[in-house]
């Protein structure tokens, strides 16, 4: 399920060069940018990076933002595309239809590229509900302390729910009936998320993009084009930031391999340095600095990578609590369901015309046409989060026309979580330790128990004897027990267990990070992205952008 992205991301800012990711030069501060004293240098550009360093540089911060990977929207000088979309000016990127096609390898956006995720998933754009903040993150961080950073988000990057420029809905056989299933079936509430972001138990509805006019949205079309006016801020690709300099935690700079050459790039006297680089890149872009766990350095120190002296940094909670969403395909079919697959080469005429003539169609969107939550009690009084997505086709095997596809997961509240640990092959490359997913046996069993708890409403059913009317699910029986769907989604497979790559938590506020996003034992170097978010309820996108706009708050009121 997406392996490709899951070793090739995880490795990218530590390891070995990214190919196809040229420097990417830019306007702003171009001469001898690397000799240059910033105020603040910023990790990354990509979800949250991006959003940092245009609200650092907009208040006059001299802004340098480092990123390892190179373009990706056409507006950043990205070519990768298919022939009918040549002379558009459009990347695979732009066009919000072919997300999944990126996934499928023969690119390097699954490397590192500007934008980051946002410029290769799918444009889900849910605002946590408000308990995501009161219930799992420190003071100063509540959802009245997020309020105005949500609203500046919002007024940057629209939330809609009508996707097709012409104001049509299109692949809805699946939509309709997951929606006799769910909301005429198992009593769910047909709502409009936007409407009201704080009810997610038992709800459906369509889902939310972050899409301009047509073609996808994100930091990368909002923020970065406003900051790429100013004269104080840079943007340089093609950059791997090996380590932060700095003496028991006042950073000084950062080291950084540009042209092949390792160099030394300078702060400030009242600088900082943000880390952007993702929740695994970014604890362990902290591991190779000398800021973390006692072990960590243990390790490192005894190969010669890490010399083991005074200006370490110990902080235990650096990679402590990594978090990604467990799912589960189940595949459905029914006699109602026209699967639909969105091509990348050869799209079907008419809609590939539409699309070009008026940004309206089956490619004007991702291939999710609905979306649903619930939450489920745990016996200590306690709830876990669960959402769906309902996909346009089948999965794997499971390739008939009249197919889609249920991707659930896990959200807030479970008890799983790993760590970002170093590999031991002497390159101390930062990856997910083996205990992310299922760890805590309650979070299978909670999940399993939903599963079964809509199951129910569904028309009985098998594989081999599929029901006349309504949908009947292929790989997980209609008529399984909460036991045997337990085994099915904590069994590895191509169905279960999937990594969804919306790593976070790893850095997270008031263990790692002090409430205004600087590591804990340093003076100068934060961290603000997915790592210091605990889990959320929806798809974390919004989420980060929100920590991000909050954390660029909070380090100006500190500076």
């Amino acid at each position: 399920m997406m392996p490709l992205l899951t070793l090739t991301v995880i490795a990218s800012f530590l390891s070995q060069s990214v190919l196809g990711a040229p420097q990417f030069e830019t306007r702003q501060n171009p001469a001898d940018w690397t000799s240059q004293e910033w105020d603040a240098i910023v990790v990354g550009a990509g979800t949250a990076g991006i959003i940092v360093a245009d609200r650092l540089s907009e208040v006059g911060k001299k802004t340098l933002l480092l990123e390892l990977g190179g373009p990706s929207y056409g507006v950043t000088g990205g070519t990768e595309r298919p022939a009918w979309l040549d002379g558009t000016g459009l990347s695979r990127v732009d066009v919000p239809g072919l997300y999944k096609s990126i996934f499928n390898g023969n690119t390097d956006l699954l490397s590192c590229t500007i934008g980051g995720n946002s410029a290769i998933n799918a444009g889900l754009y849910f605002q946590p509900p408000a308990s995501d903040w009161d219930d799992y993150h420190p003071e100063g961080w509540k959802s009245a302390d997020v309020k105005a950073a949500t609203q500046r988000l919002l007024d940057m990057q629209p939330s809609i729910t009508s996707y097709s420029s012409n104001g049509k809905f299109y692949m809805q056989s699946g939509y309709e009936a997951a929606k006799e299933w769910l909301v005429g079936g198992a009593g769910f509430s047909d709502v409009s998320f936007n409407e009201d972001p704080d009810n997610k138990h038992k709800v459906f509805g369509r889902p939310v993009y972050n899409y301009i006019n047509g073609q996808r949205g994100g930091p990368t079309r909002t923020y970065l084009q406003n900051a790429l006016k100013r004269k104080n801020f840079h943007l340089q690709t093609g950059v791997r930031v090996r380590r932060v300099n700095h003496m028991a935690g006042v950073a000084s700079g950062v080291a950084a391999d540009v042209n092949s050459s390792l160099i030394n790039i300078p702060l400030s006297s009242s600088g900082r340095v943000i880390l952007s680089a993702g929740a695994i890149a970014s604890p362990g872009l902290l591991m190779h600095s000398s800021i973390g766990p006692f072990e960590t350095f243990m390790n490192m120190s005894t190969t010669g990578f890490l010399p083991f002296n005074s200006t370490m940094v110990l902080n235990p909670a650096v990679g402590e609590g990594l978090f990604d969403n467990p799912n589960t395909y189940i595949e459905l079919a029914g006699p109602t369901i026209e699967s639909y697959v969105q091509d990348y080469n050869n799209p079907i005429p008419a809609d590939r015309d539409l699309y070009l003539s008026s940004r309206s169609g089956p490619y004007a969107f991702a291939s999710q046409t609905s979306a649903f939550w619930a939450y489920m009690p745990n016996s200590d009084g306690t709830r876990t989060g669960v959402q769906g997505t309902i996909d346009s086709s089948g999965h794997g095997a499971y390739g008939a026309n009249n197919t889609i596809t249920l991707n659930i997961y896990g959200t807030s509240g479970l008890g799983s979580a790993g760590r970002v640990i170093l590999s031991d092959d002497g390159n101390y490359v930062p990856g997910p330790s083996s205990d992310v997913y299922y760890s805590d046996p309650r979070d299978g069993k909670t999940i399993a128990k939903f599963i079964y708890s809509i199951f129910q409403s569904l028309p009985p059913s098998t594989p081999d004897s599929p029901a006349a009317h309504g949908l009947t699910p292929l790989n997980i029986p209609q008529n399984s027990t909460v036991e045997e769907i337990e085994t099915y989604i904590t069994t590895p497979s191509e169905y279960a267990v999937g990594a969804v790559q919306h790593w976070s938590s790893s850095c997270r506020i008031g263990k790692c990070v002090d409430t205004d996003t600087k590591v804990i034992g340093t003076q100068n170097i934060h961290v603000v992205d997915a790592s210091i978010i605990s889990p959320l309820t929806v798809n974390p996108q919004f989420g980060v952008m929100v920590a991000a706009e909050k954390g660029a708050e909070r380090i100006l009121k500190t500076w």
